[in-house]
């Protein structure tokens, strides 16, 4: 019914940049909010920034002032550009998202990416 599907991820040294992009698709009325959450290995995922269909953001302590979190509506897509990357960053980095889906009218769901391997070397 929907799906969403993450990129961006790569390869980069310590201090560098990557920019994530999660487009969404299928059978959506109304995305409502959307995060980025990562999962480093042995680790529980967890969440990095959010943000509301509104515009309004909130961020994990840990990546304040390095990464932030946008979106266009427009386009049912969701960003998360990262700077001054560190290798604790280094994760599978996943796209939520609060759907209000078309068919069946109204509906709600919570949809997941497949998720965006990024991995920062020292």
């Amino acid at each position: 019914q929907v799906r969403l599907v993450e990129s961006g991820g790569g390869v980069v040294q310590a201090g560098g940049s990557l920019r994530l992009s999660c487009v969404a698709s299928g059978s959506i009325l109304r995305l409502n909010a959307m995060g980025w959450y990562r999962q480093a290995p042995g680790k529980q995922r967890e969440l990095v920034a959010t943000v509301t269909s509104g515009g309004s953001t909130n961020y994990a302590d840990s990546v304040k002032g390095r990464f932030t979190i946008s979106r266009d509506n427009a386009k049912n897509t969701m960003y998360l550009q990262m700077n001054s990357l560190k290798p604790e960053d280094t994760a599978v980095f996943y796209c939520n998202a609060e759907v209000q889906l078309s068919v069946p009218f109204g509906r709600r769901m919570e949809a997941w990416g497949q998720g965006t391997q990024v991995t920062v070397s020292s």
